[in-house]
């Protein structure tokens, strides 16, 4: 009797052919992921180890100058940057490792104030100083809605601090043409106002000690005031410099509880002993490095390195850089105006001269002159209070 061959249904044959080519996938993929001997034992003899030590050792060189020095990102105390070079100054920032930047040109009107709230929320990087509306001076109670108007900006705005051009004690006048002293006391609410909230005065008085004699070839800054005759005190009815220093002065004796940075180096750079003299005397006094390290970079590097150390607290990096939407200012205007390409170099520049060793290099701002400078080697400790830890402090910021 012939025995009926049973035919599995095709289900089952699918599900047979499935799992076999499983197997046989799985089998592949294990034999393709077994190790190469001797390939893999060739890629890793492959690296020296004195390459690996090389690469290490690039990641953690330093600049030419100084090539054990590793830069904290660096606040810069003393710019003045408007809405239309907004792009430039984010690329600024990158390019030199800034951490942030006061902008001293943050502003008076209420149309100003809130366009630098605005950049600063776009590109937090930035911090507005506010200025006063100086063409209402001659106002009943300027000084007091001048004070409510900075507690506006710092409490509702953001704002960090006070700016104080050189218009007060040169250019203001009151309603007689009578010049307007820096010690001004209708201005009193204003100081006092800045020390309740805990805010900085930055302030400029006076200018370099150049611009008070005859604009003549023997005048050192004779090509900076050649193209800018307007900036020559060198006129009788001019305040004396040492009249302006005095009354600057005066307003920090009388407001001991607001702090003041009395901008390019309290303005008498050419005279260490004498700034020497104003930080021992009034505790409340900061100073910034901006635009006057030609002056003060020709003092002896020891002089420097020593003054620096023993106020190792009280100054603050500052370059004076501007940028607008038609030209930049690298701590002056020269005849040609600079370019995008200028300001790393510019930078460079202020690194070099506070971190390196050498002589006779070239300053920042050679409109200011044309000497070469001594580099002051600063300790590593004294870098860190000069370029961050200071403003930290006094901005009330976040390390």
């Amino acid at each position: 009797m012939r025995v009926k061959r049973r035919h599995r249904p095709m289900k089952t044959i699918f599900r047979v052919r499935q799992i076999w080519l499983l197997v046989m996938i799985s089998a592949l993929l294990v034999s393709s992921c077994k190790p190469q001997k001797d390939n893999t034992r060739n890629l890793t003899v492959q690296i020296p180890e004195k390459e690996i030590n090389s690469a290490q050792a690039l990641k953690k060189r330093g600049p030419t100058w100084r090539p054990e020095y590793n830069r904290p990102p660096v606040i810069d105390i003393h710019g003045h940057i408007s809405p239309r070079a907004f792009r430039l100054f984010s690329k600024i920032m990158d390019e030199n490792n800034l951490r942030l930047m006061v902008n001293l040109s943050g502003g008076s009107t209420d149309k100003s104030i809130v366009m630098s709230k605005r950049m600063a929320e776009r590109e937090p990087r930035l911090i507005p100083f506010y200025s006063p509306r100086w063409r209402r001076a001659n106002r009943p109670d300027f000084g007091v809605t001048e004070a409510n108007r900075l507690k506006n900006a710092v409490l509702k705005h953001g704002f960090k601090g006070l700016k104080i051009a050189k218009v007060l004690g040169l250019g203001l006048t009151d309603t007689q043409g009578k010049r307007l002293p820096v010690d001004w006391p209708e201005l009193d609410p204003l100081w006092e106002m800045a020390g309740k909230l805990g805010v900085p005065v930055a302030i400029h008085t006076g200018d370099p000690k150049a611009f008070w004699e005859p604009v003549t070839p023997s005048n050192e800054r004779f090509e900076e005031l050649s193209l800018h005759p307007e900036w020559s005190m060198a006129d009788p009815s001019k305040p004396s410099r040492e009249t302006l220093l005095s009354e600057r002065n005066r307003v920090l004796k009388r407001h001991p509880k607001t702090t003041f940075i009395c901008v390019h180096f309290g303005n008498n750079p050419e005279d260490l002993e004498s700034v020497d003299r104003w930080l021992n005397a009034y505790p409340n006094m900061f100073i910034d490095t901006a635009a006057r390290v030609p002056e003060f970079g020709r003092h002896p590097p020891e002089r420097i390195r020593a003054f620096f150390t023993r106020h190792k607290k009280r100054i603050l990096f500052g370059t004076d850089l501007g940028l607008s939407g038609r030209s930049i200012m690298l701590g002056s205007h020269g005849k040609e105006s600079p370019t995008p390409q200028d300001i790393k170099p510019f930078y460079d520049a202020h690194w070099r001269y506070f971190e390196g060793k050498e002589t006779q290099i070239d300053h920042p701002t050679p409109i200011q002159g044309k000497w070469k400078i001594d580099a002051a080697s600063l300790p590593s400790d004294v870098l860190d209070h000069l370029y961050w830890k200071n403003a930290t402090h006094l901005l009330k910021l976040k390390e």
